[in-house]
């Protein structure tokens, strides 16, 4: 997906490529990290004292430079901070934040943090919003062509950081219907899955979150089409945002992301409501 979403196309369309994902996203990385290691040489700082001073080992502070890991927000506004750049690192701040995604997520990314309002269908692997640690780590390695370790702790970390969205304030409106074939896959084993159920639950409770669960012997699914998601942003433009292997789309015109939110409101009319899924969450559990 592109940078950003543009108002006027009504569909804007991007892929990963493989193990490579986006080059340019790299790019800024490592442009990163040369401007990091410049100023702290600068600075008169070794890795091991600069790195106790923003809380992270000098084996962190190499692979910052070097590109190979990507800093939290936080941790480049205080990377500034006891380096005196003056605003040198913290302009860095949301392009280095973009290339933690693949190239073909990092325009839902954006839009997540401005989301209103957020209604996800999955049909075969949890929403990334809902996913533990090890059950995305788990998913990422199973993906061919094979994903390089330091890629895959890059996403997995990526991914993690987008769940800020359930503790946000104001609070965004969040509704997921899943599918029941995509709880009962034990991605990661037996452990891990378990871990996500339990998961699954604790979510399941927040006051701003829906969960409800799809059972696979309904006769009728509006979601016969796959998995997508519509979101509302706080303008009160909806984007409709689509995604098969490593492929994604994202709508913005007006009548499909209409039909797709009225489809969405078919598809949960047609799950178990908000507590038979908690309870049908808690058998599945209880059976492992």
């Amino acid at each position: 997906m592109t940078e950003g979403a543009d108002e006027g196309a009504g569909t804007v369309v991007a892929d990963d490529a493989g193990q490579a994902a986006d080059t340019s996203g790299q790019a800024v990385v490592i442009a990163f990290g040369q401007t990091l290691k410049t100023l702290r040489v600068r600075a008169g700082l070794e890795r091991e004292e600069f790195g106790r001073r923003i809380g992270y080992s000098a084996s962190t502070v190499a692979s910052y430079e070097q590109g190979r890991r990507i800093p939290s927000p936080r941790t480049i506004e205080r990377a500034d901070e006891v380096l005196d750049a003056g605003g040198l690192l913290t302009v860095w701040k949301e392009q280095v934040e973009r290339a933690q995604y693949p190239l073909f997520f990092q325009g839902m990314a954006t839009l997540e943090k401005e989301a209103l309002e957020l209604l996800a269908y999955d049909t075969h692997v949890l929403n990334g919003l809902l996913q533990t640690e090890d059950y995305t780590r788990a998913v990422l390695h199973m993906r061919r062509p094979v994903l390089d370790q330091e890629t895959v702790e890059q996403r997995v970390a990526a991914r993690l950081a987008r769940q800020d969205i359930f503790d946000r304030w104001p609070a965004p409106l969040l509704s997921f219907v899943i599918e029941e074939a995509a709880l009962r896959h034990p991605w990661g084993g037996k452990a891990v899955h378990r871990g996500q159920l339990e998961h699954l639950l604790l979510i399941g409770e927040k006051q701003n979150v829906e969960l409800q669960v799809m059972p696979t012997d309904r006769e009728y699914n509006a979601g016969v089409d796959g998995a997508f998601t519509v979101l509302t942003r706080k303008d009160g433009m909806r984007f409709v945002y689509t995604e098969v292997q490593g492929t994604s789309a994202l709508q913005t015109e007006p009548e499909q992301t209409t039909l797709a939110a009225a489809r969405y409101g078919i598809i949960r009319s047609q799950a178990l409501p908000s507590r038979e899924s908690l309870d049908f969450v808690e058998r599945l559990l209880r059976s492992l």
